[in-house]
């Protein structure tokens, strides 16, 4: 196929050049019935470029497969069989391809460190999960991918488990190894799907840590928006092989999709592969560099500790890690990762990714230059500063490896739509979970639907929330109250 093109923006160019005038869908039909306030801050272009599909970038019968021939384009790119676009983010990604491979009341072997929109899609779908729990490092507190030796033990538990899905780079950066992964699945006759939400960058230059495609998966979501250059909710969902089955992917797929997808966040997707197709070496060849350069320069500064291959990677952590997330350890300057968080947006104007008790992480992508990597350095410099200025990281009772691995008593499903109470949390241990209570971000549930609440998650996540954890999930965010499973009552 040819890579130069780009069918979903030459769709937009050729809507606009015609000159087309609209009588259904989107009513402010090309930015005429919008306000000048609004175009002043948006701007018009956005507008004109936001076309409905059918009967617009396309015909009423999609004749012109300007979206089929995009996907395909893209699945040629990355090495993959087929490729499905998604402008509801890799959460409504990940359901579709956990919907292609079990259904419910069927197995899956879910790695716990699972994003939240996994355990959604447990709920919707009714599918048991089978958890397999991430190898914990105790002295680094990060939660590294599970090992093929845990999958296979899964596997023992579970031998009737329709798959297993492993979750690849984490927010962290750290990375499991995907080909011994799928090397145990496939002994087991089924698929592997990987979470690669953190990964779009990966397939398009040798030096970044292994494709899930290159590397045995069977089905690959990819959030564009996270590391690639698309919009916000541009997700791309890739297959391989012949386990699992296309019209069975697409037909699930279609229970969540929209009907009226953003034709912007399309041609994000579709103008992001043309350019690494044509440019992705050098342009990563650009920020490997720039990334090592600056993570050098943050090492020298006082309290700051950079996390890399030597924390992260080895026996019992992970088996690569992505140099493209700068892992920043605080421990040795006071401040809590949070703290610093909200220090550097309201005095340097910086925004950094995941946060938490000791740590902060900034990603560089393409996107970045000398330029924004000097002011990253710049406002770390000014936080190392002024780090006796802010409180000392308030303490955070944080539970041993052990007791993160919760007993699950009921389905996520029956806990979650099942009759329910909100409890004060001091009573709540020795009860089922009826709500999903994640830290975020990164957005991994410490309690999900159907686990059997332990006082030591009750005194981590009430603790890191008096030290400015944040809870988007639960009924109550401050967590004073927990809802349970009615008459739940564990012994």
């Amino acid at each position: 196929m040819d890579q130069s093109r780009a069918p979903v923006i030459e769709a937009i160019d050729a809507h606009r050049r015609g000159a087309h005038l609209s009588f259904l869908p989107p009513g402010h039909k090309q930015g005429r019935g919008v306000d000048d306030r609004t175009l002043a801050v948006l701007g018009r272009d956005a507008f004109e470029a936001d076309v409905i599909m059918m009967s617009g970038l396309d015909d009423r019968a999609m004749r012109h497969e300007v979206l089929a021939e995009a996907e395909q384009l893209m699945a040629q790119a990355v090495d993959a069989d087929r490729a499905f676009f998604s402008t509801c983010g890799s959460s409504l990604s990940v359901k579709s391809a956990m919907l292609a491979v079990a259904g419910p009341g069927e197995r899956l072997l879910v790695s716990r460190n699972a994003h939240k929109s996994v355990v959604a899609g447990l709920i919707i779908s009714g599918v048991e999960p089978v958890w397999v729990h991430p190898r914990w490092d105790a002295d680094q507190h990060v939660a590294h991918p599970p090992e093929p030796d845990d999958v296979r033990a899964a596997f023992d538990r579970a031998p009737d488990a329709k798959g297993m899905l492993l979750i690849t780079p984490t927010d962290y950066g750290t990375c499991g190894d995907i080909a011994g992964t799928a090397s145990v699945c496939h002994a087991h006759g089924v698929p592997l799907i990987v979470d690669e939400a953190w990964g779009a960058h990966l397939p398009f230059h040798p030096d970044l840590p292994a494709w899930a495609m290159d590397a045995g998966a069977d089905l690959c979501v990819t959030s564009v928006h996270k590391m690639g250059c698309g919009f916000e909710q541009g997700s791309v969902y890739h297959q391989r092989g012949d386990l699992v089955d296309v019209d069975v992917l697409a037909a699930r797929a279609d229970l969540l999709n929209t009907t009226s997808p953003s034709a912007l966040i399309y041609a994000g997707l579709d103008g992001w592969r043309r350019h690494m197709v044509h440019h992705g070496r050098a342009l990563l060849d650009r920020t490997l560099r720039l990334a090592h350069q600056t993570r050098a320069t943050i090492a020298d500064l006082p309290g700051i500790r950079v996390l890399g291959p030597p924390e992260l990677v080895g026996p019992g952590r992970s088996v690569d890690h992505d140099p493209l997330k700068t892992v920043l350890d605080l421990d040795g300057l006071g401040p809590s990762g949070y703290q610093a968080n909200e220090w550097l947006r309201a005095h340097e104007h910086v925004d950094v990714g995941v946060s938490d008790h000791r740590r902060i992480a900034a990603q560089f992508t393409v996107a970045d230059d000398q330029d924004t990597a000097d002011r990253l350095v710049r406002a770390l410099r000014s936080l190392a500063d002024h780090a006796g200025d802010l409180p000392a990281a308030p303490p955070i009772d944080l539970p041993a490896p052990g007791d993160l691995e919760l007993e699950q008593a009921m389905l996520p499903r029956d806990a979650f739509f099942g009759p329910a109470e909100q409890i004060p949390a001091s009573r709540a241990p020795g009860r089922i979970c009826a709500e999903t209570v994640s830290p975020y971000p990164p957005g991994v549930p410490a309690l999900l639907p159907g686990e059997v609440i332990t006082r030591p998650v009750i005194d981590y996540l009430r603790s890191g929330v008096a030290a400015g954890m944040y809870l988007p999930d639960p009924a109550d965010h401050r967590l004073e109250t927990v809802r349970v499973v009615s008459g739940s009552a564990r012994r």
